[in-house]
């Protein structure tokens, strides 16, 4: 009896295994196209049945895809405004969901909720508004300050993330290091933030993704080509060479690079981030 129920759960596992591996390699296919197709000629870019392997495999395509338009300006650009929005995000997110995990407040749970409700609203709802704003009233067209300020004022599914991660820290450890006569802010540094590695580095990954992605509100505030990010660039150099397929997919796989090598050396911190994070009611 035991040995049948050990062969069913080793074969229960062995299927799961099987088909994480298929989805996994499924996933992946529009990457390696697009890897594949950044070192090909031109021509050899739609051939049916597809070649994998270039031949012969063309280099020159990254550095003529890099300076056919300023990516390097773009590229200098899109760090400016993501490295300003990431220390935005995680300033304001630690203090607001520090305030709801452990500040004693009437209505606190209630508010909390409220936070968490505009969530559903989608950003549709809220552009239109914050583009006159910005535009008509701060006048911050064609500035990275549109960009940049809405990060200092809070995400819902940040603050989310790291309240129910803050519930799980023992409080007799914050109340240790009041005893040695340290107020809120110094808490939150010395004692919170130190144990809490694995839910900013998850805020971080979020919130790195979502600035060097972004593509709407870049085409909403941006309209001088010095100060375009990557993604206005990417759409711009499509506009510039029609046709380049090779290029075009060159200049993508050097964009989502960044984004490739902060998952793979925070993707530990990350998935027990998202864990630990939900586990606290």
């Amino acid at each position: 009896m035991r040995k049948t129920r050990r062969r069913s759960e080793y074969v229960i596992q062995g299927l799961t295994y099987f088909a994480l591996i298929v989805l996994g390699l499924m996933m992946l296919v529009p990457f390696f196209w697009m890897v594949s197709s950044s070192l090909k000629p031109n021509y050899d870019v739609f051939q049916f049945p597809p070649v994998w392997i270039p031949d012969p495999i063309k280099w020159s395509n990254y550095p003529r895809a890099l300076t056919y338009v300023p990516f390097i300006r773009f590229f200098i650009n899109t760090g400016i405004i993501t490295g300003a929005s990431l220390v935005g995000t995680l300033v304001s997110n630690v203090l607001i969901a520090y305030a709801f995990a452990r500040l004693e407040v009437k209505g606190k749970n209630i508010l909390f909720y409220l936070v968490l409700s505009t969530m559903m609203l989608p950003y549709a709802v809220t552009m239109v508004p914050q583009y006159i704003i910005f535009a008509r009233y701060l006048h911050w067209v064609n500035t990275f300050w549109p960009l940049i300020v809405p990060s200092y004022f809070g995400n819902p599914f940040f603050i989310f993330l790291l309240r129910q991660f803050f519930m799980g820290i023992p409080k007799e450890m914050e109340d240790a290091a009041a005893l040695d006569g340290a107020g809120v802010l110094a808490t939150i540094w010395r004692v919170i933030l130190p144990m809490s590695w694995p839910a900013m580095v998850t805020v971080g990954i979020f919130a790195v993704q979502g600035t060097w992605n972004d593509f709407l509100a870049p085409l909403m505030y941006l309209d001088k080509e010095s100060l375009f990010t990557v993604q206005l660039g990417l759409q711009y150099f499509t506009g510039q060479y029609t046709g380049g397929w090779n290029l075009l997919m060159a200049a993508s796989t050097v964009i989502i690079g960044p984004i490739l090598v902060m998952f793979y050396f925070g993707q530990r911190m990350f998935i027990r981030g998202i864990v630990v994070g939900g586990l606290k009611e």
